[in-house]
């Protein structure tokens, strides 16, 4: 198989999970060991911080546990041979404190609006759709709950693939995203759900 057929297509065999509960450890292995292998610098972060401020790893890791076995960390988990390859960090917008500071938005905006901020993607399993297959659940998800719209926000001009943790723009445009608003380092993309 060709690289560009590899790149393109979405593994068949990938299998997609909505994070519950019963899924804590699966996320804390996936943070502990996989998600950060090629990049330790990051590995603190346990996807938290778009909840609270980052408060270093031991305290990030126990409030994150803490956070899922309450329902309050919203996302989706994906596996390969019964393993976790792929985090992607979507909910309501409103579940999301550090979001209402950076998007300076008013209750009555974020409302009807599903936020996805964060991709995390085990550094074998990085360009074979599985930002793609996370991206289509979360917006199954939003669509099934009644929001409006999807929205992401891309960085611009990424100097590093740790940059494009929010998700590539265009993989975003690819998937039915259009711009909405451009506020500097990053721009805003939403689709109609």
């Amino acid at each position: 198989m060709s690289e560009k057929s590899v790149s393109d297509s979405p593994m068949s065999d990938l299998i997609v999970k909505e994070l519950t509960p019963s899924l804590r450890d699966d996320f804390l292995l996936f943070f502990d060991y996989i998600a950060f292998a090629d990049n330790p610098d990051w590995s603190d972060c346990y996807c938290y911080t778009y909840h609270f401020s980052d408060r270093g790893k031991d305290e990030n890791r126990r409030a994150a546990s803490n956070q899922i076995q309450e329902s309050r960390i919203r996302g989706f988990l994906a596996y390969r041979d019964g393993n976790p390859v792929g985090w992607c960090n979507a909910a309501n917008r409103d579940n999301f404190p550090a979001l209402h500071r950076l998007m300076r938005s008013g209750p009555d905006e974020l409302e009807r609006v599903g936020s996805i901020v964060c991709f995390v993607v085990a550094p074998s399993h990085r360009s074979k759709g599985v930002a793609s297959r996370l991206l289509n659940a979360a917006c199954g998800r939003f669509s099934k709950e009644g929001l409006e719209y999807a929205e992401a926000y891309p960085v611009k001009k990424p100097t590093s693939a740790a940059d494009n943790f929010p998700g590539p723009l265009s993989m975003y445009l690819k998937n039915g995203f259009k711009p909405h608003r451009d506020a500097g380092w990053y721009m805003v993309v939403r689709k109609l759900l």
